[in-house]
């Protein structure tokens, strides 16, 4: 009788990182309901879940997390920030920072790949959010016709300490996963 490996080649291992994928597309979904809309930026749980996403999926999988998030924004279903949905989003204000979390996550699962420690996953996740912050500012300028200090003003100085905040959790979490062997890929 042939021997089945434990690798990353078996259907079950591929079934689980599916789920995984999903639970986390979704879960940053949940993140755009836990929001409290202050001005045209509002703050929300998506940046704790997208830095999750990176740090728990690793680059291909996250980026295919992100990809089934934004995908299920753009059909119609209402998972961006404050219920919203469609292609308007993507090229309003708060377009960047979606923008930014598809290239975020992915950056932060390559940068935190390894032993789930403190420093790598700060420095993953600081590099995560130099993206979003970089293509959510940037986006805010030509959306509302700002210079950089205004749109820094609008989308970055409120919600910079909070996202730091968040990143911290985000590694906390990782890191509890890791020691408990609930990551995806994780012998159990």
């Amino acid at each position: 009788m042939p021997e089945i490996p434990d690798r990353p080649e078996t259907t079950l291992f591929a079934l689980h990182r599916l789920v995984w994928t999903a639970l986390m597309a979704a879960l940053i979904a949940v993140g755009s309901f836990l929001s409290l809309p202050l001005g045209p930026v509002p703050f929300t749980m998506q940046p704790f879940f997208v830095l999750l996403t990176g740090l728990v999926l690793g680059p291909r999988h996250a980026f295919a997390a992100l990809c089934v998030f934004v995908g299920s924004g753009l059909v119609g279903l209402p998972v961006f920030a404050g219920g919203k949905s469609g292609l308007a989003v993507l090229f309003g204000p708060t377009g960047g920072y979606l923008a930014g979390y598809l290239l975020a996550a992915p950056l932060i699962g390559l940068a935190a790949r390894g032993r789930p420690g403190w420093l790598r996953g700060i420095v993953a996740g600081l590099a995560g959010l130099a993206v979003i912050y970089a293509l959510g500012v940037l986006n805010l300028m030509r959306v509302l016709g700002a210079d950089i200090g205004k749109a820094l003003l609008v989308g970055f100085v409120p919600f910079i300490l909070q996202d730091l905040v968040k990143l911290v959790l985000a590694v906390a979490v990782w890191r509890f996963m890791h020691r408990r062997g609930l990551l995806p890929g994780q012998a159990v």
